[in-house]
Parts: structure tokens; C-alpha cells; sequence
């Protein structure tokens, strides 16, 4: 099955969302990224134990800190599904192209050198 999902979608492939650090979170908002979520095992059945659980409590830090420097936090997201949900998951990216073209550009991209 052949999933259509927004093409300004970038996927980066990890192990388990558990190895998603903060820095990562904020380093691709800083570099211009208008949104970035995670997508992890549904809860409770993560392969790596607690990587989604560590994932989420990272997601919320990094919303947390956007808020205080004023930025939406909204911007970054975290989603949970089985991997047998591929339609599922071209659906939440969607959700999320959407989600982030309501709240506008990054205004943090002008200030990123090309």
C-alpha cells in the first residue's frame, strides 16, 4: 500500500522515539522548522519499554520551553499509533500540515542563514 501524506513531510527513522532528545526537538525548530512530532508506539507497548513514555515527557518539555521564549508550542506534537497503522499515520501528517499552516511560518526562519 502506497501512503500519500504531505510532501513538506521530512521522516527521520529511529529505533525507538525514546532516542528523540530535546536537542533534536529544538535544533530543528531553531533551523527553521515550522513543526516537528514524533510518532511512537502506542503506550504501554513500546518494544524499548519506556522510549515513548521518555518521548512525550520530552515533547511536553520542549512545548514548555517554546512557550516561554514566545513561540507556539503547539508547533511540536506527539502521536502514538501500532506500526500495522499506516493509514493512520498519513492522516496525523496531515493533521499536522494542517494544524501548522494555521498557526503560520516559523518566525524563527529569518533569522536561519541559507
Amino acid at each position: 500500500m502506497r501512503l500519500e501524506y504531505p510532501s513538506n513531510v521530512k521522516i527521520i527513522r529511529v529505533p525507538c522515539t525514546g532516542k528523540v532528545d530535546v536537542m533534536h526537538l529544538l535544533r530543528a525548530v531553531q533551523m527553521g522548522a515550522d513543526g516537528v512530532y514524533c510518532v511512537g508506539c502506542l503506550e504501554g507497548t513500546c518494544h524499548y519499554n519506556e522510549g515513548n513514555l521518555r518521548c512525550r515527557e520530552r515533547v511536553n518539555h520542549v512545548r514548555m520551553l517554546l512557550e516561554e521564549i514566545g513561540l507556539e508550542g503547539d508547533r511540536v506534537r506527539m502521536y502514538n499509533l501500532s506500526s500495522g497503522e499506516g493509514p493512520t499515520f498519513a492522516a496525523y501528517a496531515k493533521e499536522m500540515t494542517e494544524h501548522i499552516k494555521k498557526l503560520g511560518p516559523n518566525p524563527l526562519k529569518k533569522w536561519v542563514l541559507n
